[in-house]
């Protein structure tokens, strides 16, 4: 039998692009995971097709590494705050954590989340300065944040205490003093040996085993992945499982997987401290217990916290339905979400009593805009309504969420976006200027930050960044204006005309080209006023036989403007919808005749 080896497990958190996927690359590398002549991609772990698109990570992963006799689990969690979730449940199942800050930026609004959850937890977490190759790195100031930081978030002495290692982890690079020329990661695998114990020998205890992440295979079915917190495990053994309603339910092990590098391998026997992958509970729930038939031990449930925006989710009742999609239906509708419900855990849907559609709760628009990609890649036809922000109810007040916003833009555009966000309700904390940039930290409502970001783009002419993360909840703010302008909506079905998007183009702007398709209460523009016009984009010219020079001339039709899911999501209205299909994002009136509109309107 192979001798135990001594388990650590760590958990890779910082904020959006500090480098925790590459970081994670750098070690699978120098621990011998890949062969020499392996072609392996950059961030590796983000194996997901939405992630290599957008460059983030989503989902958290697992892989495990061996550095002398030790084995370290490394769980590689997302930066963005609308996937705080994933982090919040993996965060519990690791004994340390390595903290990434860059070296030039410092921490950011998700690096205090992050921070707090594993302080909350007793965590004593390891301190890496990333990018320490950028011309304006300041590891010392860095380093000082991030003190001030542990302070504010009022960490113990111990873990003040924290070590603190720089490098450039796309290099492959740790070091413990900034002087040091080392060129591997070898002074931060000594750094986690030296600063954390490995987990205890719990082999002979009771068995508890606490599911923090599900998977899912085609001849398998679900897999439960946790941690052995004590006891030991086997393949075909049989097991009670403590549920997440407190019921106690028989069950069996079917097959047992560990992580070895990036693969998951089948073992018969997994122990204390380890993290492995269960298959063969069916109904297996984050957050539930595996215990022996004798001996069930409950752990204490894994706690999200809730969600602060919500979208009405429909079936595609436009005339274009059912063109590219093959899931069409209430039932398929509720099925997917249903599926989804048991691996997301920041989520949550309500089937509404008047309608049939559904309420989807989420911790943002990326979260919620990421569900509806993959659902129409996978096929669905949805419409959904303009994102809400979900109030709370403190003795009879009503307070909303607020986030914290940092912006950095150029000094010229600074007054536009300090306008907009004070229009929005926004709070300035603070504001440096450096470099000819502004630094901007503003408390703003949620709601006020619902289609924010795509006219901070326009605004900044595309060189300012905007990071922002929820703060907490406080007092209703009052009302905050919606979108300034109107739309152009189609009267009728058919193509739009070239000569119709040409005319129409002095009274806004287009969304669509000539030969779209389009059907009557389809949004195909934004009008330059704030009222909403009933136009017709498929109406041609005449043909007559009397020609003129020049008259005849080919017609230049400026580019239309598109959008991504998200920017279609932050554009509508209350009364209005996003389409979405495999093939299009559309925009759409909730009423698509007129004559219903006017009357709706007027009853309301």
């Amino acid at each position: 039998m192979p001798k135990k080896k001594k388990i650590i497990n760590l958990a890779v958190i910082a904020h959006v692009d500090a480098g925790k996927s590459t970081l994670v690359d750098a070690f699978l590398t120098q621990s011998g995971v890949f062969r020499e002549n392996e072609e392996v991609l950059d961030c590796v772990m983000d194996n997901n097709e939405l992630e290599r698109e957008r460059g983030i990570t989503i989902y958290s992963k697992n892989c495990s590494i061996e550095y002398k006799d030790y084995k370290i689990n490394i769980v590689d969690t997302p930066g963005h705050a609308d996937f705080s979730s994933e982090v919040e449940r993996v965060i519990k199942a690791v004994d340390t954590a390595i903290l990434i800050v860059d070296s030039s930026e410092g921490p950011m609004p998700q690096t205090r989340f992050v921070l707090k959850k594993c302080l909350e937890l007793g965590i004593r977490p390891i301190l890496f300065i990333n990018k320490m190759d950028k011309k304006n790195a300041r590891a010392q100031e860095v380093e000082d944040m991030v003190l001030d930081l542990f302070i504010d978030l009022k960490a113990s002495d111990e873990q003040l205490d924290f070590p603190t290692v720089y490098g450039v982890a796309k290099d492959g690079i740790a070091r413990k003093s900034i002087n040091d020329t080392n060129d591997d990661l070898t002074p931060l695998f000594e750094t986690i040996l030296d600063n954390i114990n490995t987990y205890p020998d719990n082999d002979e205890k009771p068995l508890q085993l606490q599911i923090y992440d599900l998977a899912y295979d085609d001849y398998l079915g679900r897999i439960g992945i946790g941690r052995i917190y004590q006891g030991t495990i086997k393949t075909g053994q049989s097991v009670k499982i403590s549920k997440r309603d407190n019921s106690i339910k028989d069950s069996k092990i079917n097959q047992l997987f560990v992580y070895e590098g990036l693969k998951q391998t089948a073992v018969e026997k997994a122990y204390s401290g380890d993290i492995v992958a269960l298959a063969g509970i069916d109904d297996i729930s984050i957050g539930e217990t595996v215990c022996n038939p004798g001996e069930v031990l409950p752990m204490e449930m894994i706690k999200i916290e809730e969600p602060t925006l919500s979208m009405n989710f429909f079936i595609n009742d436009s005339p274009f339905a059912g063109q590219s999609g093959k899931f069409l239906t209430t039932r398929h509708l509720k099925a997917r979400l249903d599926k989804e419900l048991e691996v997301n855990m920041g989520l949550k849907v309500e089937q509404q009593s008047n309608t049939e559609s559904f309420k989807v709760s989420g911790r943002g628009e990326l979260h919620l805009s990421i569900l509806l990609e993959k659902m129409r890649r996978e096929g669905y036809e949805i419409s959904v309504s303009k994102p809400e922000v979900l109030m709370h109810n403190d003795n009879g007040q009503v307070q909303e969420p607020v986030e914290k916003v940092n912006i950095d833009v150029p000094e010229k555009y600074s007054g536009t976006v300090i306008s907009k966000l004070n229009q929005r309700k926004g709070i300035m904390q603070s504001m440096k200027i450096e470099n000819d940039y502004v630094k901007l930290e503003y408390l703003v409502p949620t709601r006020g930050l619902i289609g924010f970001k795509s006219e901070f783009i326009n605004d900044t002419s595309g060189e300012g960044t905007l990071i922002r993360s929820f703060e907490k909840y406080e007092k209703y703010k009052g009302d905050i204006a919606e979108r300034l302008n109107g739309v152009l909506i189609s009267q009728n079905n058919g193509t739009a005309m070239a000569y119709s998007l040409y005319n129409l183009s002095e009274r806004g702007t287009m969304f669509i080209k000539a030969g779209t398709k389009v059907y009557e209460g389809m949004i195909i523009g934004m009008n330059n006023r704030n009222n909403d016009l009933t136009v017709n984009p498929c109406k041609n010219k005449k043909l007559t036989n009397t020609r003129a020079a020049g008259s005849d001339d080919a017609l230049n039709l400026s580019p239309p403007r598109t959008f991504t899911l998200e920017e279609a999501l932050e554009f509508i209205n209350n009364d209005e919808l996003v389409e979405i299909t495999p093939d299009a994002i559309r925009l759409r009136k909730k009423i698509l005749n007129e004559k219903d509109r006017i009357k709706y309107n007027k009853n309301k």
